[in-house]
């Protein structure tokens, strides 16, 4: 990989035995993990998604392993994010009928009571988006029979836009960055009496998040069940922090004392997270947050992420966009028989740090990163964004996967 200058700040608040704990159960917890799993695993098109081995890779980055696990087919939707948004949509419903009714509703009875669904047909969802999430959310809507608009700021692409229209929501694109299209449909849900589904938490707004992270965590415990062995370092790229936080809690709730070296990845333009920690306390990065990988381009951190990350993760890392874009690359080209791999500019963030950090000798020497070391990864997107994808790798995602076959 082309060397790039990169930012490296090890976790001065980590605590390599400290409990997981009583307060971070009740945000993520193993209970939790198997109620979504009896939900999720009933929806329509639910599969395991593929853990990709890079031995290849591994090698010449001079570790024993790489898994990369690839959400790019999750239901049809292209990223991680249908495992969140759309559970947390279920969860919302559920609570607001049980409420009106005086009563427990299930989920299984929100897909078959024809009443329930003419109930759900007057509830509206909304969130704002850089896409993915935004996409999960009208697939949910859609799916369990309520209404839903999806508020996208200035600089989401037009491809992102019609990719979440064609779940029958209405589309909302507003000025500003993602932080201020958080903060209109918050606005505009308070106005009309609609139900906010966002992914980040801020004060007074818990139970939804955390949904939406407990749904993620699906997603670590299929990758765990396929790997040969437990992961000793995990990067996670990071937005607002709420997936990362969801793999961080996985580890740390099952073995305070042996949890892999967590190293939270973030765009240099969009590093919240790494600024966060370097102040001690949380901190918001202004501006246009302008990087290529839009899934990634969050300024203002999850609160119920970093009661998880502030002293769970080992590290904070952050990768210029060219890093992503070489990844990319690789992963559609690989050598010495890896599998090719389809994955967008906001997947690779984790990989990309892991490889400039292989070939960092002080990097390395910090994480501990050596020749014994087992990585994980999770590429959080396929090509959800078509024509970006094509313009970067040189090759549309079809062509990729054609050139691999011959």
């Amino acid at each position: 990989m082309t060397p790039h200058t990169f930012t490296l700040l090890p976790n001065t608040r980590f605590q390599p035995t400290e409990a997981y704990g009583e307060h971070r159960s009740t945000l993520l917890s193993a209970t939790a993990l198997a109620q979504a799993k009896t939900v999720i695993s009933t929806w329509p098109g639910y599969a395991v998604t593929r853990l990709c081995s890079l031995p290849a890779l591994a090698h010449t980055a001079g570790v024993a392993s790489i898994h990369y696990k690839d959400e790019g087919s999750r239901f049809g939707l292209g990223s991680f994010k249908g495992l969140g948004g759309a559970y947390a949509v279920a969860r919302l419903l559920c609570r607001e009928l049980g409420q009106r009714l005086g009563r427990t509703v299930s989920h299984t009875e929100l897909q078959t009571d024809p009443a329930l669904r003419q109930a759900c047909a007057d509830i509206t969802v909304t969130c704002a988006t850089d896409g993915n999430h935004g996409r999960s959310v009208a697939w949910g809507a859609q799916m369990l029979g309520c209404r839903c608009v999806i508020y996208i700021h200035a600089t989401v692409s037009e491809g992102r836009k019609d990719a979440i229209a064609r779940y029958s929501a209405q589309v909302v694109r507003t000025s500003g960055n993602y932080d201020e299209s958080v903060q209109q449909a918050d606005r505009d849900a308070k106005a009309n009496g609609w139900f906010v589904i966002s992914d980040t938490s801020y004060p007074g707004y818990m139970d939804v998040p955390r949904d939406v992270m407990q749904g993620y965590q699906l997603m670590v415990h299929e990758a765990v069940r396929a790997l040969p062995q437990w992961p000793t370092h995990v990067f996670v790229q990071a937005g607002v922090g709420g997936f990362a936080a969801a793999v961080c809690a996985y580890f740390w709730e099952r073995s305070a004392e042996q949890r892999p070296v967590f190293v939270v990845v973030e765009p240099e333009q969009a590093d919240c997270l790494l600024q966060s920690a370097r102040a001690g306390e949380v901190v918001a990065v202004k501006g246009e947050l302008d990087t290529l990988m839009a899934g990634l381009a969050c300024g203002e951190v999850s609160l119920l992420a970093w009661d998880i990350l502030a002293s769970g993760a080992n590290a904070f890392c952050s990768i210029p966009d060219a890093a992503a874009v070489d990844v990319m690359r690789l992963l559609a080209s690989p050598q010495g028989g890896d599998p090719v791999i389809v994955a967008g500019e906001s997947a690779v963030a984790g990989l990309a740090a892991a490889l400039l950090t292989a070939q960092d000798p002080a990097a390395r020497a910090a994480l501990n990163l050596g020749p014994d070391s087992r990585v994980l990864l999770f590429g959080s997107e396929g090509d959800t964004d078509p024509a970006l994808y094509q313009q970067l790798v040189g090759r549309s995602a079809a062509q990729v996967r054609e050139d691999a076959a011959v």
